[in-house]
């Protein structure tokens, strides 16, 4: 396939792409068991298949229930597979690395490529449209990366902003935060967004708990689930014409209510996370301009923001009748506290574990979340008004980590 040009174009929009049945002809059913025996069988020398299959659906169980964004699926699931087998899981994972490299592929007869997906693909690309490869992350890189070539969608060549695999993503589907992970990792575009799918469970109702529009990649007379209203319906094939007749401006996401929050405010470490690999070393000091912060002064500012703006203005409204909540100036401790001689990855670690304080604090909650409280800037809130500040908050400077790592990372 040769590499498309692609012109420059202003369709303001984020397309969040499933993988199996919506770009790629692959009926999962079908082809989970072939590729579980395929595994097996390539690791029989090293591990009964008695010991092996069950370890594997624990692991992947493991994951698909993760709501830690401090672990990595991953990370997740080797806590869970190594240990059940009695090799070294060095051993272990070099053979199911040869596995990904020479016998997955052969996999491919199970599905097939819609010239429908291509064109849809290299359309919204000329059109400047954001896109991602929203798959859920339950498998390696690798293995994904083959089931694009399959599909004629090579990572190679085409431009995905990102790609959902197991090795960088925190959650899975139909967790909302998985969809606020996939966002945060584009940088959280500006926008309309819509995720394709095929998966009422998986791809309506998880997107639709964040408060994303979804078209759904279904061509027969099911009904969708109850109270999710896909703002689309059809084959791949028939999204583009009806983007090109849709009010794009009616694809903006919804006001998130307090799952959604809670699910944002669980994203945006994770997110962070998976973008901060893409700098090293000098990178993460290095200010774009003399103005501007480094990104090891934002994870700084996100660390002390959550830790002394926060959790104290939460624990505030949740422990008095109205408070009056007084406004912070911290964009000085940047310099004040020499946050550029500071450890990001420390940083990091410490926002991530003062986040799920911030989470822990909300979970569970019903009527608190209208409590009253007084602003010195905003006035007359409440609970719930105030966590949003919260979540724009972290938009805003993933917004910036995002924009700072093309610039001193490219």
């Amino acid at each position: 396939m040769d590499a498309p040009v692609y012109k420059d174009a202003n369709m303001n929009l984020t397309l969040l792409l499933d993988l199996d049945d919506t770009l790629l002809d692959s009926e999962v059913d079908s082809f989970i068991p072939v590729y579980f025996k395929a595994f097996s069988d390539f690791l029989e020398d090293l591990v009964e298949p008695e010991l092996l299959l069950p370890a594997l659906m624990s692991g992947t169980k493991k994951m698909m229930v993760n709501n830690d964004p401090s672990r990595t699926l991953r990370q997740v699931f080797d806590a869970e597979f190594f240990p059940r087998l009695d090799i070294s899981h060095e051993t272990l994972q070099a053979r199911i690395d040869q596995f990904y490299e020479v016998a997955f592929p052969s996999l491919s007869y199970l599905t097939a490529p819609r010239p429908e997906a291509i064109d849809l693909v290299e359309w919204a690309l000329a059109q400047g449209v954001q896109l991602a490869v929203a798959t859920n992350p339950l498998f390696p890189m690798a293995a994904i990366h083959h089931r694009m070539r399959w599909a004629g969608l090579p990572p190679e060549v085409i431009p995905f902003v990102v790609v959902s695999a197991y090795e960088e993503f925190h959650f899975s589907k139909p967790n909302p935060a998985y969809f606020a992970e996939v966002l945060g990792r584009m940088g959280w575009p500006d926008g309309p967004a819509l995720m394709v799918g095929d998966d009422p469970e998986r791809d309506l109702i998880g997107s639709h708990a964040l408060g994303l529009s979804a078209y759904w990649i279904d061509t027969s007379d099911d009904a969708p689930p109850d109270g999710i209203n896909p703002v689309g319906r059809g084959s791949i094939g028939d999204l583009r014409p009806w983007l090109e007749a849709t009010d794009l401006s009616t694809l903006e996401p919804a006001s998130p209510g307090p799952d959604a929050l809670i699910a944002l405010m669980l994203s945006a470490p994770a997110a962070i996370s998976g973008m901060l690999k893409q700098a090293q070393g000098p990178d993460l000091t290095r200010r774009p301009a003399s103005d501007e912060w480094s990104l090891t002064e934002i994870i700084c500012h996100l660390r002390d923001t959550e830790a002394e703006v926060n959790l104290a203005r939460l624990r505030m409204l949740l422990e008095l009748d109205e408070p009056f909540i007084p406004a912070r100036v911290t964009d000085a401790w940047a310099v004040e506290r020499d946050y550029n001689s500071q450890d990001m990855v420390e940083a990091l670690r410490d926002f991530t574990s003062l986040r799920m304080q911030s989470v822990e604090l909300l979970r569970g909650l019903t009527d608190e979340w209208g409590r009253k409280a007084r602003h010195a800037i905003f006035g007359p809130t409440d609970l719930q008004e105030l966590v949003k500040f919260m979540v724009e908050h972290d938009k805003l400077h993933i917004r910036q980590i995002y924009a700072t790592i093309g610039q001193v990372a490219g």
